[in-house]
């Protein structure tokens, strides 16, 4: 219990800092006139800053990722009414690595992720990494762009490789399938549907949450006793991303057919 309570401390004070950040750059925008962004925030972050602002009656604010669906975004903050998508183009870009053919269809996203961070850059300079079997469309905020470019090739993984900047509007992305799955629990806690979508036991889905690795409707949850219920978006890192569309039902033994869609 200690160490969930420290983790939510943790977790609040990291919130409040993201929160004073956002604060503080709308302040340069209204005293100075100009377009102010964050970092890449992930779904989480999005939706505290999204009700931060909501609450403040706040308009003049747009999440961009470098493309309609991104999941990575920059608040942009604007104190004017968006005409020139050179707004965006100056604050985030994106390259293209292109493998060689020997290499088609082995890498991974975290193999991406994995090289770029690798170099030191930080996490939250990093946007989606849209990852097709012959290479990938990466994200990235502006002031990574000629370091990366000219750094990725030194690693041995991507040698070979293809890479150059693209304009936004070439990024490739191609919609995941969405599909539908279904599965039968004892009960509608957070563990027990947690056991079922990741294919482990009830213990090792206590271990997932424990490890922070599980997000309700994208903020982090560590009360593994949480009812969950319909329209529930549930993230497990590793896993994937579920949404608990329907409650089918009961069986004669009272456990729950739930009908799932999986990304």
């Amino acid at each position: 219990m200690d160490k969930i309570v420290e983790s939510t401390k943790l977790q609040k004070d990291i919130d409040k800092l993201l929160i004073a950040k956002v604060l503080d750059k709308l302040k340069i925008v209204q005293a100075k006139n100009r377009v102010e962004n964050t970092d890449f925030l992930d779904l989480a972050q999005k939706s505290i800053v999204e009700e931060i602002l909501n609450k403040r009656k706040e308009e003049n604010f747009i999440f961009f990722g470098g493309y309609k669906q991104a999941e990575r975004t920059m608040l942009v903050l604007i104190p004017f009414e968006v005409s020139d998508d050179k707004i965006f183009s100056n604050i985030m870009s994106a390259i293209r690595i292109s493998l060689p053919k020997e290499m088609i269809g082995k890498y991974e996203h975290k193999t991406y992720l994995g090289a770029i961070m690798k170099l030191g850059v930080k996490r939250e300079k990093i946007g989606d990494i849209l990852v097709r079997d012959d290479g990938a469309d990466i994200i990235i905020s502006n002031e990574i762009e000629k370091f990366l470019i000219n750094s990725l090739g030194t690693l041995t993984r991507f040698q070979k490789a293809k890479i150059e900047k693209i304009n936004l509007e070439d990024i490739n992305y191609i919609e995941k399938e969405k599909q539908i799955i279904k599965i039968n629990v004892p009960s509608m806690r957070l563990d027990a549907i947690v056991g079922e979508l990741a294919k482990v036991s009830r213990n090792d889905a206590n271990k997932y949450i424990e490890q922070e690795r599980v997000f309700v409707n994208f903020k982090l949850e560590l009360r593994n006793s949480r009812t969950i219920e319909e329209n529930t978006i549930i993230t497990i890192r590793g896993k994937g991303r579920f949404t608990i569309s329907k409650i089918l039902g009961e069986t004669r033994s009272k456990r729950i057919n739930l009908e799932v869609e999986k990304w």
